[in-house]
């Protein structure tokens, strides 16, 4: 019988190598679109040791939970570091879980081997690998959120985890399961971070790396503040590049590891340890930030977004936001995404205007749109400039008066995730016009933006200041209309007159408006 060496552990290789190795192997079996309909993500070894790092362990015996653990790198990673800096170690209990049918096989083999190494340090390992779903085997951790009488909960020392990455359809069972903890379609990685926090002693250590999604905005509200009541964050890692993290996998996404501990008491801790890296390869040189608690999440808040800066310039920025108290619905002013969604209106989109009983308008793509500049029209394949304006599509067209047109997603080739540009109904003689599904458009309800507060808003949503702001707060390259609608704002006057000395001066390019944002709030001490 044929022996694959490839499946068998080198001479003295550690088990997270092993791991690692196993699940590069597994990589080559499965195709990229296999792996994103699981959400799979596989840990590099190098963010793996270093989640293991930041774990602290003096006991004798310890409990590890391994959700969705894969070739078990993470937990592997884990028992080596408690190896190598606790010498009282004596007992390792691991419970992890693995759905993949393809993987399991790899799993049980890195398991082994550690068993095996750990063995020869005199550490008792002991492990049950489920092959279960972990969300639904462990929904009654997900009842303890709403129910104070439920069913006692196996816990854990330490839970360390990569879980997988998509969202998850209304009527799926787990998203049945989570109800009353997160809401709408919601991402299966917020579910596991949620039973964790349930399953974690009260001295244990969560540590997880997740998208930034989470940190803001309406769609993970429900998330956060179910969280939050639960645990702290101790330490949270940033990664500046979003293309390193998960090179593997080709991978464009804002990640971020967080340790948790469970909350004393139910007070807030005071301080929170945000670190950050470009990458994997300066994990050793690390830049850190010792932050208030309260200036990283804002517990007093319905909202509880998760600020994020990693620098001294990026805290100054927060707390000068913090001091403003406007925001888009104070005054007036509403933000929606583009009603125009291509492929359904097909019928009514026109490259060139022809000769035909429907009047045609201009119809505004993400393409259109730069910062404080609106150029129509652009040919482009597929991307008409024009929209029938009659009885059938009247209800995905917008009526013709002034708008600041925002663009609802960045490309990687973007500088910037805020580019928006001002229209102005003048330009274009007709009662509608179409602005397609990927820009968001700013405007008054019932009345007019004048000029001023056009410029002024657009020259602010244009700036570097607001720019890094956005990124403070969202991990995500979409613009999303709920967060602009309450992000904070200056007083109305301060727009208004940066919108009229935007004017005066007729120069509207970006050197200019931050030259402006700067003197305008004094802020020389952060630029």
């Amino acid at each position: 019988m044929k022996v694959n060496t490839e499946l068998t552990p080198k001479e003295m290789e550690l088990p997270s190598d092993y791991a690692d190795r196993l699940g590069l192997i597994y990589a080559k079996e499965s195709s990229d679109v296999d792996k994103k309909s699981k959400g799979q993500f596989f840990t590099p070894l190098a963010i793996a040791k270093f989640m293991a790092s930041m774990s602290t362990c003096q006991s004798e015996a310890v409990s590890i939970l391994d959700p969705g653990c894969g070739t078990g790198v993470l937990s592997i990673s884990l028992a080596e570091h408690f190896k190598s800096i606790n010498p009282e170690l004596k007992n390792i209990r691991l419970v992890a879980y693995e759905t993949d049918v393809k993987l399991i096989k790899y799993s049980q083999l890195t398991l082994a081997y550690l068993k095996e190494w750990l063995s020869q340090h005199n550490i008792k390992f002991e492990y049950i690998l489920h092959i279960t779903d972990f969300v639904l085997d462990n929904r009654d951790a997900l009842d303890a959120f709403t129910n104070l009488f439920g069913k006692k909960l196996d816990s854990f020392d330490y839970i360390i985890s990569n879980p997988p990455y998509f969202k998850l359809p209304k009527n799926d069972e787990k998203t049945k399961a989570a109800k009353g903890v997160v809401n709408g379609h919601a991402n299966i990685y917020s579910i596991f971070m949620a039973i964790a926090a349930q399953l974690l002693k009260t001295n244990g250590e969560l540590i997880f790396i997740t998208p930034r999604s989470f940190s803001s905005g309406s769609y993970f509200q429900v998330f956060r503040n179910n969280f939050f009541k639960k645990v702290d964050i101790i330490q949270a890692h940033l990664f500046h590049s979003r293309k390193d993290t998960f090179s593997r996998d080709k991978v464009l996404q804002e990640t971020i590891i967080m340790k948790c501990q469970p909350k004393t008491q139910g007070t807030n801790r005071n301080e929170i340890l945000v670190t950050s890296s470009s990458g994997t390869r300066d994990l050793d040189n690390l830049e850190t930030l010792t932050l208030p608690s309260n200036l990283v999440i804002e517990y007093d808040s319905a909202d509880k977004i998760v600020f994020l800066p990693t620098t001294q310039r990026e805290r100054e920025i927060v707390e000068l936001f913090r001091t403003w108290n406007g925001s888009l619905n104070k005054y007036n002013i509403q933000i929606s995404t583009g009603p125009v969604v291509a492929h359904r209106a097909w019928d009514y989109i026109q490259e060139q205007p022809q000769n035909e009983s429907s009047e045609i308008v201009p119809l505004f793509w993400l393409h259109n749109v730069s910062k404080m500049e609106l150029t129509w029209p652009i040919e482009k394949p597929n991307k008409g400039q024009y929209i029938k304006s009659e009885q059938k599509s009247r209800s995905i067209l917008i009526e013709n008066k002034n708008y600041l047109l925002l663009r609802r997603f960045s490309s990687k080739d973007d500088k910037s995730r805020l580019i928006a540009a001002p229209y102005f109904s003048n330009a274009i003689t007709a009662n509608f016009i179409g602005v397609e599904n990927k820009l968001n458009y700013i405007y008054r309800p019932k009345g007019h933006l004048d000029r001023a507060e056009i410029i002024g808003l657009g020259a602010l949503l244009n700036s570097t200041l607001f720019d890094q702001f956005f990124r403070i707060i969202n991990g995500n390259v979409n613009v999303s209309a709920t967060e602009l609608r309450f992000m904070p704002l200056p007083p109305h006057e301060q727009i208004i007159e940066i919108g009229k000395q935007l004017i005066l001066g007729n120069s509207f390019d970006n050197t200019t408006i931050n030259n402006l944002i700067i003197a305008s709030f004094e802020l020389e001490t952060i630029y």
